[in-house]
């Protein structure tokens, strides 16, 4: 299945139907009188999350959805029926934008979260709802309210706990296999992940949901690259994870450059809490350890972490320091919707 995460859809509800006009005329009864019913409302469009969805290609190629009208009032008191509404079923994190990309309308977190984007038109009233006392034969109707409609757009955002972030070929895609079941492309070329992946890690009794972005660049904010459009995935993460290759040249200066993308894309990104980690370490001398670690320290304001997903070395670490900020913010366990996924063994 392809990863699409976002789409451009148009949704319109359903017009209300006409109210009738018509007489009770019946062999053998003395008193007739107006009896045309009402008509049905039109459909609403309804915008539910469900579980088992990590993707919205399915509105790359259906992007009309109307829901259906309101039937018509008919004689003898019938009202017209309500239009079926239109469900738009989308992945959990998924934002509704309006068409100006800016203005947000619904953002659905968890499974089971329905929100009424357009509400269908109201059913005009037949004759019979204006019979009075002296008005015993009106002979006039309302028509239906029309729907109502526009065009949205659809912005994916997975949710996760902790992201990963760093330059193509830090390591981000062999950690992530290494802590998880996920399975994502692994080679030693830049830009492996084109997509965003997740992994539910487990570590000590606990778990949480880790994402994988595809790497940045210098000027991933103007476009290079990937571009910066991926870091959207990383804007509900509690924690972000820094991963820096220490087989480059300088991880100092790779550091300052995923640094000054991501606050060129702003979003909060930036004061995100941050765990910053040196990878690859099982191709270094203890020397060249030392380097960029000091390097990276220099950097960074921070002691970074050593660690190596092919030898084990500072996983456990790196793993336990992601939780121990996912623990403080209070965020509550991922809901179980699969078998437990294995403890992490180094």
């Amino acid at each position: 299945m392809k990863f699409l995460d976002e789409a451009k859809v148009y949704v319109r509800s359903g017009d209300g139907g006409n109210g009738c006009v018509a007489f009770r005329r019946e062999k053998f009864i003395e008193f007739g009188g107006p009896s045309g019913g009402d008509g049905g409302r039109g459909g609403n469009v309804i915008i539910e999350a469900v579980d088992g969805l990590n993707t919205l290609i399915d509105y790359r190629y259906a992007q009309h959805f109307k829901a259906r009208p309101g039937g018509h009032g008919m004689g003898k008191d019938r009202h017209g029926a309500k239009g079926a509404d239109v469900v738009l079923k989308i992945p959990i994190g998924t934002q509704v934008i309006d068409q100006d990309k800016e203005t947000l309308l619904a953002d659905l977190t968890e499974a089971g979260q329905r929100v009424v984007l357009l509400e269908g038109g109201n059913g005009g009233f037949g004759n019979a709802h204006f019979k009075t006392s002296t008005n015993r034969a009106p002979r006039h109707a309302n028509p239906g309210q029309p729907g109502e409609e526009r065009w949205i757009w659809l912005r994916l955002k997975l949710i996760a706990d902790a992201g990963l972030v760093g330059l193509p070929n830090a390591g981000k895609s062999t950690f992530l296999a290494a802590v998880s079941a996920a399975k994502p492309k692994i080679a030693d070329y830049p830009f492996t992940t084109l997509n965003p992946q997740l992994g539910v890690v487990r570590i000590d009794e606990s778990e949480f949901v880790l994402a994988d972005i595809p790497g940045l660049i210098e000027g991933a904010h103007e476009g290079a690259g990937l571009g910066d459009r991926f870091l959207g995935h990383t804007e509900r993460c509690r924690v972000l994870l820094h991963l820096v290759d220490g087989t480059g040249e300088h991880a100092g200066t790779a550091y300052k450059t995923v640094r000054k993308e991501l606050e060129a894309y702003g979003h909060g990104l930036a004061e995100k809490p941050e765990i910053v980690a040196l990878t690859k370490s099982d191709a270094l001398t203890p020397a060249q350890i030392k380097e960029q670690a000091a390097r990276l320290k220099r950097a960074a304001k921070k002691t970074p972490l050593v660690l190596s997903a092919l030898s084990g070395d500072g996983m456990k670490e790196a793993l336990r320091a992601l939780l121990k900020v996912i623990n403080e913010t209070g965020k509550p366990k991922p809901k179980r919707t699969r078998a437990a996924a294995p403890a992490w063994q180094p």
